[in-house]
């Protein structure tokens, strides 16, 4: 029982990300600081936890390179999902996102030649059509082709992530030890892009700065950890097949915390990608 509910608040709290994002966007912030914010107070929080479990912080040299892959890859998708958050409702962004798992089976089938079989196809075939419902809008064009495109090159950007870490035998650290690393990383590069072109933003208020802490603390270090316990009790496959809590989440919030407007259309949308993610994962 305990790793279902790790499970279901890994997903869940990762689902919470505009809840914390969207204020402070409201508030003037640009995506980009607050994405620097989240890095720099989570790559903080993870230091304290690694300190306190007595881990290690040093790595090898040859490690550095496939770090800042890893960083590359996970800011790509990160900068883009915040990107999508200004561009179309939070609930359909994070639900486009989920679709990483999609594309993490094409990658494996097309670059590593694994298994093909119906089911996946199927799969496939579900989540593009989810894509379609989603891409009918709701009525006031606040769904674009733009936006669609730059939450998908989001998932991709997780899909490769997640690709890469798996695939990457020089790296033998533990998972938040890495994550550290990836969010030191990630800062680094984030910090050297906005710097000499727009700047980093000072935080307005103390209203904004909690939002950025929890950004920090629930839908990062807490669902990271949460995901740890839950793969070591329940397995992998399950953990997976309840992060379909995290778009469900985020379509919650959208509604009832920012009035965002649901149509049939993109309900649909939503209940296939879900659909399609969850029988690719069950079929892995």
């Amino acid at each position: 029982m305990n790793g279902f509910l790790y499970g279901l608040l890994s997903s869940a709290s990762f689902g919470l990300i505009p809840l914390f994002t969207l204020p402070a966007m409201h508030q003037g912030m640009n995506f980009e600081s607050i994405l620097l914010y989240r890095f720099l107070f989570a790559a903080l929080a993870l230091a304290a936890i690694l300190l306190l479990n007595g881990q290690s912080f040093r790595i090898r040299l040859q490690e550095i390179p496939s770090l800042l892959l890893l960083a590359v890859l996970y800011l790509m998708s990160a900068v883009f999902l915040f990107w999508g958050y200004k561009l179309m409702p939070s609930g359909v962004a994070t639900t486009l996102h989920f679709m990483y798992p999609v594309f993490t089976t094409l990658i494996m089938m097309i670059i590593f030649h694994e298994k093909r079989s119906i089911w996946r196809f199927a799969a496939i075939a579900l989540a593009v059509t989810g894509v379609y419902f989603l891409s009918s809008g709701d009525g006031s064009g606040a769904v674009t082709l733009i936006g669609i495109f730059i939450v998908l090159i989001s998932a991709l950007g997780y899909a490769l992530y997640l690709v890469t870490v798996s695939q990457l035998k020089v790296l033998q650290m533990k998972g938040l030890k890495l994550t550290f690393y990836v969010f030191i990383f990630g800062s680094f590069m984030l910090f050297m892009g906005i710097a000499p072109t727009s700047g980093v933003q000072a935080i307005p208020n103390w209203d904004v700065a909690g939002h950025l802490l929890m950004l920090a603390l629930i839908p990062t270090v807490v669902s990271n950890l949460a995901l740890v316990r839950a793969v070591k009790s329940i397995g992998s496959t399950l953990t997976s097949v309840l992060g379909a809590m995290e778009p469900v989440t985020a379509v919650c919030v959208g509604i009832f915390i920012f009035g965002e407007a649901v149509t049939t259309g993109i309900g649909l949308g939503i209940g296939l990608i879900i659909a399609a993610v969850t029988v690719i994962i069950l079929k892995r």
